[in-house]
């Protein structure tokens, strides 16, 4: 093992493999060449930006660092962004490889006169909404197995994440993901609408959050006039928000993976084909016909925990130094959100609303033991048993 990480060929492998997942994913998700091949040039597309972009923005940079100690603490925090954007890249690229080969709508079943079997739902019957979702998608998967490919190599990663390159392959990657979510979540224009303005209105409000915070902070004081105890609290706090920083990205990617694979593939299934009569065409949920209001209530609030989820993956590319009321306000986002998974869950789980009723009955217990067990455990360790016992044997 120790020979092949010497000889990188773990590296080699692993890029080799990604360059495979790339072909795949071009040639089981396209239905022609032409758009076979505008897939994979995309890919290369991504890499030769991210070449541009650290190139033309390290052209005036000399490296006159002579403070070993910065120099130092510089790359810990590049190797900790590295980390955060390595784990976002990886379930981006999930959630999209397995959007992109099974796309939203289904597939027809059976051949008749207008399309075969295996042909894609959505494509036939609304190209251009189709065309628009895959062509997010596959930006975002593309986007995501490009950071992937830089952040294995330090020579790679180091100037692209210093110049901010591997940030806006980030950024362009999270908004092609609602891009495509608005597209494939639904086959109707008026909702999609819906889902950018939920989409523009987390993003103002985030905007805001930013703006607060800039005006603020206070100014930096003098590195020359800290002393050492205030130093080493200082390393405590910042292993601290960054390990706080680290549990709320990965839980709002895994919200943000959860909600957008229920968004493409609601509960219940679509219809396999249209009915003039019953006023559907093949590809719409059989839920927003049968139960239209748990339907709707199951859609927009999935969409707003997913929406709402992006703003936790955009502060991985943010400074390493956040003040702890910033991570207070994302960790209240975090629970909001997670509460709202639950209600979407109950809501599209059941058909009925007395076995919705019986899923936040269950959550309510399971809280309340969780409640009832951290309050136990505090008491026992502040030694308040302990007293009451002590109290008695002396009487």
């Amino acid at each position: 093992m120790k020979l092949f990480l010497q000889t990188h060929a773990l590296q080699v492998a692993m890029i080799l493999n990604l360059f495979g997942l790339i072909g795949a994913y071009a040639a089981g998700s396209c239905r022609d060449v032409s758009t076979s091949i505008y897939t994979i040039a995309l890919a290369g597309a991504v890499l030769v930006y991210v070449v541009i972009h650290v190139v033309f923005f390290t052209l005036d940079q000399q490296d006159t660092s002579t403070d070993e100690e910065a120099e130092k603490k510089a790359l810990e925090v590049v190797e900790k962004r590295r980390k955060r954007l390595m784990l976002f890249a990886i379930l981006a690229a999930t959630i999209t490889y397995q959007a992109g080969l099974t796309p939203p709508g289904g597939f027809f079943l059976q051949n008749n006169d207008k399309y075969r079997a295996g042909d894609l739902v959505l494509l036939h019957n609304f190209p251009r909404r189709y065309r628009a979702f895959f062509y997010c998608n596959s930006v975002s998967f593309m986007m995501s197995i490009a950071m992937i490919i830089l952040l294995v190599n330090k020579n790679l990663y180091r100037p692209a994440i210093r110049s901010h390159a591997i940030s806006v392959c980030t950024a362009a990657g999270m908004l092609s993901l609602v891009g495509a979510y608005a597209a494939g979540s639904t086959q109707y224009m008026g909702t999609s609408i819906k889902i950018f303005g939920l989409a523009a209105a987390i993003l103002i409000a985030v905007v805001a959050v930013v703006l607060v915070f800039v005006i603020r902070s206070p100014p930096e004081g003098d590195p020359e006039t800290t002393t050492p105890k205030q130093k080493s609290n200082d390393d405590k706090e910042e292993k601290q928000l960054h390990s706080e920083r680290k549990y709320l990205m990965l839980l709002g990617i895994l919200a943000a993976s959860v909600t957008y694979q229920a968004g493409l593939k609601p509960p219940g299934g679509v219809w396999e084909d249209d009915d003039a009569g019953l006023g559907h065409l093949a590809g719409d949920p059989i839920m927003r016909d049968n139960g239209r209001p748990r339907y709707l209530s199951f859609f927009y609030i999935n969409s707003t925990s997913f929406v709402a989820r992006h703003p936790s993956a955009a502060e991985a590319s943010l400074k390493d130094k956040l003040p702890s009321w910033l991570l207070n306000a994302m960790n209240i986002t975090i629970v909001l959100d997670l509460l709202g998974l639950l209600v979407a869950y109950a809501v599209g789980s059941a058909r009925s609303w007395k076995a919705t009723g019986y899923v936040f009955a269950l959550v309510f217990l399971v809280l309340a033991y969780i409640t009832t067990h951290v309050g136990l455990a505090r008491l026992i360790m502040s030694g308040f048993f302990g007293r009451i016992f002590i109290r008695r044997e002396t009487k």
